[in-house]
C-alpha cells in the first residue's frame, strides 16, 4: 500500500491532535503535532522574559535566539503519544499551560518563526507516512498533501473540551477565560499575514461538535482508505 502525506488543519481545540495521533497509530504512520512546536517557542519566550508587560514580543532577541531552540518528539515507554521536548527536557505539560495557550498566537504570527519551524515539519515529512495536524499544513507545510482534513467545532464545544482536558490533568482553569482564549486565537490565526488559518480548496471539512472521538475516527479512517486507493 502506497504511503501518502495527511494533513489536518483546523481551529484551537477541536480536537485536531486527538484525532491526528489516534490515525497515526492505526496506519502506523509518524505522527507530527506542529502546534506543540509553536507552544514550545512561546515557552522559551515567556522564560527568557521576552514578552513585555504590554504583551508586545522582543522579536529581534528572539530571532536571534531561534538557531537555540531545539524541538523534538520522544516516544515514552508504554505511551500511545510522542511527548515534547524543548533543548533536550520534556515539555509536554508546560506547553499546555493557560500562559503558553494565551501567547502562542502573537508567537505563531511572527515570519521569522513560521519560516523556521516550516522547514523543520517539511524535513519530519519528506518521505510521506506522516500525520501533521496544525494551522497550515495543507496549504503552507504540504500543498501536495493527498488527503487534506479541515476540522471544526463551534466555541464553546472547543472552550469546554479544553477546560475539561485542564481539570482532567489537575490544572488551573475558568470556563469563560478558556472561550475568551479560543476566541481571540481563531481571530488572530484567522488574520495574521503570514499562513493565516483558512481551508485549503481541496481539503475535506469536518465540523465534529456533536460527533463521539470514535465517530470521528471511523469517518477519518474511511477517507483514509479511499486516498491511498486513490
Amino acid at each position: 500500500m502506497k504511503k501518502i502525506t495527511i494533513a489536518i488543519d483546523g481551529h484551537s481545540s477541536c480536537g485536531k491532535s486527538t484525532m491526528a495521533k489516534a490515525l497515526a497509530r492505526k496506519v502506523g504512520y509518524i505522527y507530527v503535532d506542529t502546534g506543540a512546536m509553536y507552544r514550545c517557542v512561546t515557552l522559551f519566550a515567556l522564560r527568557n522574559n521576552l514578552f513585555a508587560a504590554d504583551g508586545t514580543i522582543n522579536t529581534q532577541t528572539l530571532e536571534a535566539k531561534m538557531p537555540d531552540i531545539h524541538i523534538s518528539f520522544q516516544l515514552r515507554e508504554g505511551a500511545n503519544r510522542p511527548d515534547t521536548y524543548l533543548n533536550g527536557e520534556c515539555v509536554e505539560k508546560e506547553i499546555r499551560s493557560m500562559e503558553v495557550s494565551n501567547h502562542v498566537s502573537p508567537i505563531a504570527a511572527l515570519p521569522f518563526v513560521r519560516e523556521a519551524l516550516v522547514a523543520q515539519q517539511q524535513q519530519m515529512g519528506k518521505d510521506k507516512g506522516v500525520v501533521m495536524d496544525g494551522r497550515d499544513i495543507g496549504t503552507t507545510v504540504f500543498p501536495d498533501a493527498e488527503l487534506k482534513i479541515f476540522v471544526t467545532a463551534s466555541s464553546r464545544v472547543r472552550a469546554q473540551r479544553r477546560y475539561d482536558e485542564l481539570q482532567q490533568k489537575g490544572m488551573p482553569a475558568d470556563f469563560e477565560d478558556i472561550l475568551k482564549n479560543v476566541e481571540e486565537r481563531d481571530y488572530i490565526d484567522s488574520h495574521r499575514e503570514v499562513s493565516p488559518l483558512r481551508k485549503a480548496d481541496d481539503a475535506i471539512l469536518l465540523d465534529n461538535s456533536d460527533m463521539s472521538i470514535a465517530e470521528q475516527d471511523q469517518w477519518l479512517v474511511e477517507h483514509f482508505e479511499q486516498a491511498v486507493r486513490a
